[in-house]
C-alpha cells in the first residue's frame, strides 16, 4: 500500500528516502512519482510524494552478539 507525505523544509528525494526506508530507493520514488524528475534538488515545502511499497528481495543478515 503506498503512503503519501508532504516535503518539509530542505527535504530532498534522497532525505525522504533514508528518513522513510532507511536507503536509497530513489528510482523507485521517482517511479512513483514522474513529475518530481522536473523538481529542483530541494523539494518545495509541502510537495506530495508517494512512497512505493517495496517488497523485500534481499535476505535478511542474522547478527550475533559476541559479549554481552
Amino acid at each position: 500500500m503506498n503512503r503519501t507525505i508532504l516535503s518539509i523544509q530542505n527535504d530532498s528525494i534522497d532525505s525522504i528516502s533514508y528518513r522513510y526506508y532507511g536507503k536509497s530507493v530513489v528510482e523507485k520514488i521517482l517511479s512513483a512519482n514522474p513529475q518530481l524528475a522536473r523538481a529542483d534538488v530541494i523539494l518545495p515545502i509541502g510537495t506530495k510524494v508517494i512512497l512505493p511499497t517495496l517488497i523485500n528481495t534481499n535476505p535478511v543478515k542474522q547478527t550475533i552478539q559476541l559479549w554481552s
